[in-house]
């Protein structure tokens, strides 16, 4: 069984201060009809330059970055629309965790039920480890989920909370979708029951040409 209780890997500094989802995911790659292809819009204007090259300075472009688990981000990270796609490009990335101060509120909650885990610190937490990280020698971090615990690479720990619905979901590998199917017999024997005591609300089938 996969281990779900953590994430080890190369934590990456993106302190920048609202970054929004149209940066995270710009409006030109939300033309699919589903989630797929989305890893190569991820923070396309930052990552490269209007001829398409990479920007070579952006940390995600650098050899010791580029396979980055975590994002150290800004206050109010994922403010903006609420396009799903921000989270789903994280995530398609390779991206497991963000953590920052504040997060716009939309794209929390995305983030949780997509199982992006956004974790919460203190401003001078963030401050501390985004230092950190940025020495490629120090920029491996550890996050144990079960316990709520942040390990950087020098051993400063720092605990964050997690709603407990959404933390035993990431500790169970669901989504939101996952964790409403495990509910599925309760369900049904409400629908059940409803429709016993209820006898008179007639659910009518959609005509064939429904949409």
């Amino acid at each position: 069984m996969p281990d779900f209780s953590r994430i080890e890997g190369v934590a990456a500094p993106l302190p920048i201060a609202n970054l929004d989802t149209d940066q995270i995911m710009p409006k030109q790659f939300l033309l699919g009809t589903d989630k797929s292809g989305l890893a190569a819009g991820l923070l396309y204007d930052l990552r490269f330059h209007p001829d398409g090259s990479k920007r070579a300075d952006f940390v995600l472009n650098t050899p010791a970055y580029s396979g980055a688990k975590v994002l150290i981000g800004g206050p109010n990270f994922g403010c903006g629309s609420s396009r799903e796609h921000a989270v789903w490009g994280l995530l398609q990335s390779g991206i497991e965790a963000v953590l920052a101060p504040s997060y716009g509120e939309i794209f929390y909650y995305n983030a949780a039920n997509n199982r992006l885990l956004a974790i919460v610190l203190q401003p001078q937490e963030i401050d501390e480890i985004t230092v950190e990280v940025s020495n490629p020698a120090a920029s491996r971090i550890e996050i144990d989920v079960a316990a709520q615990r942040v390990r950087t690479a020098s051993s400063r720990t720092y605990a964050f909370r997690m709603d407990e619905r959404h933390r035993q979901m990431f500790l169970e590998g669901l989504d939101v979708l996952g964790a409403s199917l495990k509910l599925l017999p309760q369900i049904e024997a409400f629908e059940k029951r409803h429709r016993a005591e209820n006898p008179w609300a007639i659910v009518l089938p959609l005509p064939e040409n429904a949409t």
